[in-house]
């Protein structure tokens, strides 16, 4: 994670944000084309194969394929699954929850964005589980403004989970993004408000609350990638890349009015 400290925060100039709107726009779609995807039955594999031909029908890349060696489009973790899992002949049935991760590159950007969605019918606790995650995405996107600190969005989102009593994970953040996945600066799902950089327009972050339903402890599977509960017990995950600007933040990967 130390990776991004001594690297400046790039600033996007308007012709960037152009086309990272781009970019978040076609993760959006295909975000919204594989939710309705998502039923008792249907394999990971699947879901995998049909946001490909999407990003690719739309002139990008895939950016997750082939990065550091991920083997596929998307990331797909299932119930106790936090982030990182490979699409396989699994198929989902009643009752699980699946988070969706999806980055496409747009001649030379990056959009980067996930959702945690129902299989079915889930559990009270789950459900719950699910608008809490999201809604501090939400609240750490409205922190996302200039002048603020980097910390004040860190701070935002824990603020929102941490009374339901859910784990907050630790060992993963949210990240800058553009011309690569991911860029400085780290962007915690906690933290001291007041403290960190001052955030300016023209930043590009990629926010991403993970929160469990239990333990916020978490291990790495022999697989190398899927990372899973300690406990066990379902984790949810919301990201959307935004930008920073002086007339508040941009959801650059909004899927609000998409069909």
């Amino acid at each position: 994670m130390g990776r991004y400290a001594m690297e400046l925060v790039s600033r996007k100039n308007a012709r960037e944000l152009e086309l990272m709107r781009v970019a978040g726009r076609i993760v959006a779609e295909t975000l919204v084309m594989v939710q309705k995807l998502v039923k008792p039955g249907v394999t990971l594999l699947e879901l995998d194969q049909a946001a490909e031909r999407h990003i690719r029908s739309r002139g990008a890349l895939p950016t997750f394929k082939g990065y550091r060696g991920f083997p596929a489009t998307l990331c797909t973790s299932v119930n106790e699954q936090v982030v990182h899992g490979i699409p396989s002949k699994r198929a989902l049935v009643e009752g699980d929850i699946i988070s969706i991760d999806c980055g496409a590159t747009f001649e030379g950007y990056v959009g980067d964005s996930a959702i945690t969605v129902p299989v079915g019918t889930v559990s009270p606790e789950v459900t719950r589980l699910l608008e809490v995650t999201e809604g501090s995405l939400l609240q750490g996107i409205a922190a996302c403004v200039p002048g603020n600190r980097l910390h004040d969005v860190s701070n935002a989102i824990q603020r929102y989970v941490e009374p339901h009593g859910f784990g907050i994970v630790r060992e993963y953040c949210g990240h800058g993004v553009g011309r690569r996945l991911h860029e400085a600066p780290q962007i915690p799902n906690f933290g001291e408000a007041g403290t960190g950089p001052r955030l300016k327009a023209g930043w590009c972050l990629a926010l991403e609350p993970m929160v469990n339903l239990g333990t916020h402890e978490v291990v790495t599977l022999s697989d190398g990638w899927t990372v899973v509960t300690l406990d066990r017990r379902p984790s949810a995950h919301f990201e959307h890349s935004v930008a920073v600007t002086d007339d508040g933040p941009e959801i650059l990967t909004d899927r609000r009015g998409l069909v």
